[in-house]
């Protein structure tokens, strides 16, 4: 790990724009067909941007049962593959009951720019005011997958019988898939702190990116029934008692607070993972060998120039979008925060 040659870059190959302002932790983001971007905030809200501009009146808001406290609340977004057509939309957000927080996954129905909640795809996933995990993606094989972190009780990450601490995948329906490496399990890996990423590569690997406890953040390559560690190790330690699947990249003695990755398959970054940092206050651009095992390079780029930024997804069009997550309690927001930033490829201006 230490052999990895990390550089500071000032030559970003991409045009930046600042396409939303004024928003309050704007925490994950999606894109349909058409173009449309969908904004979650951690207040409860998802937004519709349509050729630039908001929509004047949110898709929804959440009410009770919701609850946004701490690092929890309105998180992450997945459009379903047939969005045009059936209208779903999944999304994670916390609760209360009966004093108690959990997460859940529910999935939307949309007409004409309104949701309303159509089911509950998993329930009673451990919530907290710390280590919710909370982003949702739907991979290539159709499954949705969705990070949970430990809730603040680091030894339900290696519990079997708890969702908390995991990377889970089912079926859009809420099922169970058959080839999932547990009998009647939703959990795909475990032993996970805070894992707040995923992405897949052109190969369909699938990396995470996870919250260490001091420094040690990692990103993973994630193995269908793979231990991961925590709390038993972090980073590169090492441990006889259980099989441990050690990181692909993780930050030292250094802090990134990664969130959200996004693999591009195009441009100038053509093949290179990036990471939105929040502490770390930087976007990452990670760069692999051809099989996407092994790490050769990472940059930093926008260092302390819009302070944390939670998440980063790559869109059709080759543009990148991040949010910023200045106004979640451990950011200096500046008047325009939070912000959505657009960068466009250079070479096709």
């Amino acid at each position: 790990m230490l052999s990895i040659h990390a550089i500071t870059s000032n030559e970003l190959p991409y045009d930046i724009e600042i396409i939303a302002t004024n928003l309050f932790i704007p925490w994950a983001l999606d894109i349909d067909q058409e173009g449309k971007l969908y904004v979650t905030e951690r207040s409860g809200s998802i937004w519709i941007m349509k050729d630039g501009l908001f929509l004047p009146e949110p898709l929804i808001t959440l009410e009770t049962p919701f609850i946004s406290r701490g690092e929890g609340g309105l998180l992450g977004i997945a459009l379903d593959p047939d969005f045009i057509s059936n209208h779903y939309i999944y999304v994670m957000h916390s609760y209360i009951d009966n004093g108690t927080i959990y997460n859940r996954v529910v999935r939307l129905l949309e007409e004409n720019h309104k949701a309303t909640i159509d089911r509950v795809i998993l329930d009673r996933i451990p919530g907290g005011s710390v280590h919710n995990g909370g982003r949702i993606k739907i991979g290539p094989d159709q499954k949705l997958y969705i990070t949970t972190g430990d809730a603040g009780n680091p030894n339900l990450s290696q519990d079997i019988n708890s969702l908390a601490g995991k990377i889970l995948r089912i079926n859009l329906d809420g099922s169970i898939p058959m080839d999932n490496p547990f009998k009647n399990s939703l959990i795909f890996s475990l032993g996970h702190r805070n894992p707040q990423g995923l992405a897949w590569n052109s190969n369909n690997m699938l990396y995470a990116s996870e919250h260490g406890q001091n420094a040690q953040d990692e990103i993973n390559i994630i193995i269908p029934g793979a231990n991961y560690g925590w709390p038993i190790v972090q980073g590169d330690e090492d441990t006889t008692n259980v099989i441990m699947r050690k990181p692909l990249l993780h930050s030292n003695e250094i802090t990134w607070a990664p969130s959200g990755i996004t693999f591009v398959n195009q441009g100038t970054w053509n093949g290179k993972l990036l990471v939105a940092a929040l502490r770390g206050e930087q976007l990452i651009s990670v760069s692999l060998n051809n099989q996407g095992t092994k790490v050769e390079t990472y940059e930093s780029w926008l260092v302390d120039t819009y302070g944390r930024l939670r998440e980063v997804i790559h869109a059709p069009d080759g543009s990148i979008y991040l949010t910023t997550s200045n106004r979640d309690g451990r950011g200096v927001p500046e008047i325009s925060d939070d912000r959505i930033i657009r960068l466009i490829p250079k070479q096709n201006l």
